[in-house]
């Protein structure tokens, strides 16, 4: 059986009617486990990356009443584990599936529904997944987003500075639309004078032509925001590009950042929960 979770804004707390939470420190056997397939990638960085998140998941989950939740990674593609050995090692019953995108793509809406119909197959009926949401779009990501480019050495809402945020990119529209909007509210909350979207793959500007365009258009200074998830080719590609055009800085992927944890533990939630509203069957 494979279930959609809703969205609901934040993970139930104690005291909640929708989800009893223990108290700090005591550990839940009953927990499902929590499944995050990213995409994958040839460089170590990534999945090193993913596993210095997914220890944030944990320490932030045993703080919040949820100790011994079991957290475990898989990868698309270009390495071990993949989703169905990750879920083919579990014994049965319930359990929650994450996608680590930053937006509602192909992969987040096809691919990994995909896998997860096959493994729930296999198990003939020992597993019941249910299924989250991607992390974005969620407010917290542009408070990561801020929390990287103060490392760069760039203030939020700086008057002066123009933006650019650089995804990695997607043939599809929807996902397109979620950097967009995700852009749009952010010039809207802090006032930066611009806020460009821009792809590193398969959709247009480029980072190297959004830092130029906005250059050319008179920003007094440019500085690109990684709308990425973890180092690898696209993190260097926008880099690379963002500064020979010009860029006074860019900021690194969003990695294990805090905000990211909590994003996950607010899907592990929703989907867990089972909202009747939201939830949707996968056949």
């Amino acid at each position: 059986m494979l279930a959609r979770g809703g969205d609901p804004p934040d993970p139930p707390g104690p005291g909640s009617a929708r989800q009893e939470l223990p108290r700090a420190g005591s550990t839940r056997q009953d927990l499902p486990p929590l499944v995050a397939v990213a995409h994958g990638s040839r460089d170590p960085r990534a999945a090193a990356t993913v596993e210095e998140l997914l220890d944030l998941v944990r320490a932030r989950a045993e703080r919040c009443g949820l100790a011994g939740l079991r957290v475990s990674a898989a990868y698309l593609g270009h390495g071990p584990p993949s989703p169905g050995q990750v879920l083919g090692a579990l014994r049965g019953g319930p359990v929650v599936v994450l996608p680590l995108l930053l937006t509602g793509a192909y992969h987040s809406k096809t691919d990994i529904p995909a896998v997860l119909r096959a493994a729930s197959a296999r198990s003939g009926g020992r597993l019941q997944i249910s299924y989250g949401d991607p992390l974005g779009p969620h407010p917290l990501l542009v408070t990561a987003l801020e929390r990287r480019l103060a490392e760069a050495g760039v203030p939020a809402g700086d008057p002066g500075t123009s933006v650019v945020l650089a995804a990695a990119g997607s043939s599809d529209p929807q996902a397109r639309a979620d950097v967009a909007r995700v852009a749009a509210r952010w010039r809207e909350r802090r006032g930066w004078p611009d806020v460009l979207p821009a792809y590193a793959s398969a959709a247009g500007p480029s980072p190297g032509g959004a830092v130029s365009a906005l250059l050319a258009g008179g920003a007094h200074r440019v500085v690109v925001a990684s709308y990425l998830l973890a180092p690898g080719r696209f993190a260097d590609q926008v880099r690379d590009e963002a500064l020979a055009a010009g860029a006074s800085a860019v900021s690194a992927p969003l990695g294990a950042a805090p905000e990211l944890a909590g994003i996950m533990l607010t899907r592990y939630a929703a989907a867990r929960a089972g909202d009747a509203a939201a939830a949707a069957r996968i056949a």
